[in-house]
Order: structure tokens, then sequence, then C-alpha cells
């Protein structure tokens, strides 16, 4: 389309220059002078100008429409993967709540700290959504189907049809011009004449008034439009540049507590076999009193004190006590070789003291849970 149209611009041009050359060929008289030729400089110019605008405010139109498609998409998409990634948060967070691995907790811990951290990008992705429908599809669908556009569009489309009109009228004009000179001194052909030529003067009044008008009106739409899309676009990188930068922030978070937890478990002890460590001493409980011995019969004074479990120990023994990570235990015995006595939620027995870790403060819910 857009071809055919200059084509067809083409066409009238050449045929407006015919038109003037021929008038030029009759000389004076009437409608023969430069000044009431349809083509002449000042209205070629505003056709052209016109013609300029038309296209510029139409491949801002499309492009506006392409962004609001796109956005629409990108949303629709986008709410599939909200709610995806909100499943899968789901799923982590009732692993790690509900997990009963016998081992330690240390999975348990890494799916609920990437369940809620996939949570809270998920709502960081919710907001991103938002913002682009808002901010960036609902104001250019508005213009898109906007009054000031398509009123501007009608004043240059009638312009165009005014010009045509125009340039009939003159070609007549000329044609009657040649039968007056043909057949000087008929009253009716110089009246027919001055009809006609009254007709073109008024078009190309009022040609020329709806010409400044529609070239007027197509500036401005095109320059609200070249504003607003601009706007918009800047306003998209920046919703989309908080989005990434925040869900970084919540990745690179995530991340280190995940490797601090790896850190740990692979410096965890890990048995001799050279060296094996001795059995723990006999334990006994009378009347709800413990009392433990060493190997010696001899056990460490240290007095009571918190420790907490920096690496799982499953008991091999009734005397013994699985420690899970995380756990915090009362010791009230160490022994000189390597092991120790406590009670951890309401359970007593030894393990192995490298496994954990004294602690001189501690909040008090987890105290509570010791006991």
């Amino acid at each position: 389309m857009e071809a055919i149209r200059k084509q067809a611009t083409k066409l009238r041009e050449q045929v407006a220059r015919q038109q003037q050359a021929v008038l030029k060929q009759f000389g004076a008289g009437g409608y023969g002078g430069s000044d009431n030729v349809i083509t002449d400089e000042a209205e070629l110019h505003q056709h052209q100008r016109l013609e300029r605008l038309y296209i510029s405010t139409r491949a801002g139109k499309h492009f506006q429409r392409d962004m609001v498609r796109g956005v629409e998409g990108y949303i629709v998409t986008g709410s599939k993967q909200v709610e995806i990634g909100t499943k899968l948060s789901e799923d982590s967070r009732k692993y790690g709540s509900e997990n009963t691995c016998t081992s330690g907790n240390t999975l348990s811990k890494a799916a609920l700290n990437y369940g809620r951290a996939r949570a809270q990008m998920e709502k960081e992705r919710g907001n991103l959504l938002k913002a682009l429908g808002t901010q960036v599809a609902e104001p250019l669908r508005a213009m898109v189907m906007g009054a000031p556009l398509e009123d501007a569009r009608h004043l240059a489309q009638r312009y165009d049809r005014m010009r045509q009109e125009a340039e009939a009228q003159a070609i007549e004009v000329s044609k009657r011009q040649v039968k007056v000179r043909e057949i000087p001194g008929n009253p009716e052909l110089a009246m027919k004449l001055e009809i006609a030529e009254a007709k073109l003067h008024d078009l190309k009044s009022n040609m020329a008034i709806l010409g400044k008008e529609a070239a007027a009106a197509m500036a401005a739409v095109e320059s609200q439009q070249q504003r607003l899309t601009l706007q918009r676009l800047i306003a998209m990188v920046e919703a989309e540049r908080t989005y990434h930068q925040r869900v970084l922030q919540i990745l690179d978070q995530l991340e280190s507590e995940m490797i601090s937890e790896r850190q740990r478990i692979e410096a965890a002890p890990s048995p001799s076999v050279e060296s094996p460590m001795p059995r723990p001493p006999a334990y006994e409980e009378a009347n709800g009193v413990y009392a433990s011995q060493t190997n010696n019969g001899s056990t460490d004074g240290m007095g009571y004190f918190l420790g907490e479990v920096m690496y799982p120990y499953q008991a091999e023994s009734d005397v013994e006590l699985t420690l899970s990570v995380g756990d915090y235990v009362v010791i009230r015995k160490v022994t000189n070789n390597g092991w120790a006595e406590g009670e951890c939620k309401g359970k007593a027995g030894w393990f192995p003291f490298g496994y954990i870790e004294r602690r001189d403060r501690v909040l008090a819910s987890k105290v509570a849970v010791v006991v």
C-alpha cells in the first residue's frame, strides 16, 4: 500500500507539472499566471510535509501496537511462569518442613531456603507484570485507539481529496481557456470560464486552510506519539531492570546460604579407620538421675553448658544420642577420650564432642527446644 501511495503521489505531481506547462503556453489572462497554478511551491511543500507526517505517524502507531502485543504476550507467559514457580516454592517448603531424614536436616534447610527465595522471586515477577500492564500496555493502547490520531488522519485525508478536486478543476479551467481563445467574443464561454475560475479559487483557498490545519494536527500527534512511546519504552526498561536487580539480590543471598551449608557438610569429621574412636562409657539411668563413667572411671568436670550441633551423628547403641545439624544440646559431661554426654529434645546419651560447638548465647526459642 505504501508503494502504491507513493506512486500515485508522483503521478499527480507529474500531471500537475504538465498542467502548469500547458497553461504557460497560453500566456496572458485569467488562470494562466503562476499564482493560479495548483502546484505552486507553497502548496507542494505543504503536500509533501503532510505526506511525511502521515507516514511517520502511521509507523509510530504500528510500533505502539507491536509493543502492546509484545507486552500482552509477555504478561500471559509470565503469569504462567509465576504459577509454576509458586507451585515449586510450595513443594520445596513442604519437603523442608515435613522431611524425616535420619542423617540430618541439611537438605531440609536448603529446601526451605529455596522455597522462600522462589516465593520472593515470583512475587517480584508479579510486580513486573503488573508494572508492564499499567505503565506500558495501557497508555500505548489508549493512544493507538485515541481520537487525536484519527482526527488528524481524517483532516489529512480530506485535504488529499480536496487537492485532487482542485487538480481536476484546474484542468477544467485550462480547457475552457482554450475554448475562449478558439472562439473569442462568445459570452457563454466567457461566463463558464469565469465560474470555473471562481470555483478553482475557492478550492485553493479552502485547501490552503485545511492543509494548515491538517499539518498542525498531524505534527502535534507525531510529537505526542514520539514522546509518549519513548516514555513507555523507558518505563519498561526500568521495570525490568528493577526486577532483575531484586532477583539477583535474592539469588545471591540464597547461594551464600547454600554454599555455607555445603562447606560445613564437607568439613564434617570422618571416622578414622586406622585409629577408631573408642566406644562411649557405660551409661545408666537411676531414679531420674543420670550417671556416666569414663573408661578410667573419671570424668571431666567442665560444668553444664550449651552446644550447637555442627555435624549430624547417628547413634549406634542405646547409650548414644542421635544429633541433627542445628540442634542444641545441654552438655553435662565430657570425657578425656572425645565423648560428651548431654540431653537434647528430652533424650540423653553420649555423642562425639567434636560434633558440637559451644555457645554462650542462644535464643530463648532455641533453648525451649532443647528440653
